[in-house]
């Protein structure tokens, strides 16, 4: 796993109304701050990435669909410079990621329907000035292909 990154089983709490089940909480080991919420979606096939962030540390939960993220740690200082992390989230795998600061990440949307990401990120979004730095999905030197992989 890179150096960071948190993976948070979720529980379903089912009753016969629906269910219910938390994310994020302030008495998670691993919460730091709270900077805003947001929903991103990405369709079947597509590919949403690669960026990174210099400030804020996401938490990615996929309430509706799947999705294939894929995080690469860029970071030179880190123990786990070069490693690459695959998860597959969503209603069949329902799981919250903590993304650092500085570790590349993408999604790709998997499966026939939308997906839909909830980010919790540590900071709020700066429209000014974001802090969001790209890198194209597919040219690039990062050891990951976004391809189907049939087994």
């Amino acid at each position: 796993m890179i150096d960071g990154v948190h993976v948070k089983q979720l529980k379903v709490i089912p009753d016969e109304r629906g269910f219910l089940y938390e994310m994020l909480r302030a008495d998670d080991p691993f919460f730091q701050q709270f900077g805003q919420c947001y929903l991103t979606a990405v369709y079947p096939g597509v590919v949403k990435g690669w960026h990174w962030h210099e400030l804020q540390t996401d938490h990615f939960v996929c309430v509706k669909g799947m999705a294939k993220v894929v995080l690469y740690d860029r970071r030179e200082e880190s123990p786990t410079h070069g490693e690459v992390n695959q998860f597959f989230m969503g209603e069949r795998n329902p799981i919250l990621v903590v993304i650092p600061k500085g570790v590349l990440h993408g999604m790709k949307g998997i499966g026939t329907e939308t997906a839909m990401i909830i980010n919790l990120p540590t900071h709020p979004y700066r429209h000014s000035e974001p802090d969001e730095y790209r890198v194209d999905p597919h040219d690039n030197d990062i050891p990951y292909a976004w391809d189907q992989k049939d087994f």
